[in-house]
């Protein structure tokens, strides 16, 4: 059993900032607290993962980097996993996140791109045209599943997804 880790701590003492990154942790997963207590950290999740968007994140924890690509959501980081960290029932929504379009997009600074239309799957994605300007991304939250998909391609990386409630890392059934 993982010890839970004091990351705000274990940053001070190496002389890190706090983060403002968020975290996105596996598909499915039953809590954070379930990982922090129940993860071996065996890596089985990230060697299992097809799309190979499951790194080893801070503490030696799995999270998922959707600059390397898109979660297929296939399961095998389910599946291939022997402790209780995630949900019984796989067909579930796998997390609760948002899609977030950051100043430094292309278009909002009026230069043509869209490239994250061109990659959404669930058409999530869609560019309002507006007289005399550049059509402006608009996301449809209801619409996103959260798979990533945008992030990778955005040549400005101003694509972000993020868990909906911010004040604590994606998890599901806390």
């Amino acid at each position: 059993m993982a010890v839970g880790v004091d990351h705000s701590r274990r940053n001070f003492f190496r002389g890190r900032r706090p983060s403002e990154k968020v975290n996105v942790r596996l598909p499915w997963l039953k809590s954070e607290q379930a990982l922090l207590q129940e993860c071996t950290q065996c890596s089985d999740c990230i060697n299992a993962c097809e799309t190979q968007i499951i790194v080893k994140g801070e503490g030696g924890f799995p999270t998922v980097d959707f600059t390397k690509g898109e979660c297929t959501f296939c399961q095998q980081c389910a599946l291939a996993c022997n402790e209780p960290i995630f949900v019984d029932d796989l067909s579930q929504t796998p997390w609760q996140v948002e899609a977030i379009i950051k100043d430094s997009c292309l278009a909002k600074n009026q230069i043509m791109c869209q490239s994250c239309q061109d990659s959404c799957e669930p058409y999530a994605i869609s560019f309002q045209y507006l007289q005399s300007s550049v059509p402006q991304p608009r996301i449809s939250q209801v619409d996103c599943n959260g798979c990533g998909a945008c992030v990778s391609v955005c040549p400005q990386s101003a694509i972000e997804i993020k868990p909906i409630d911010t004040s604590t890392t994606l998890a599901i059934g806390e």
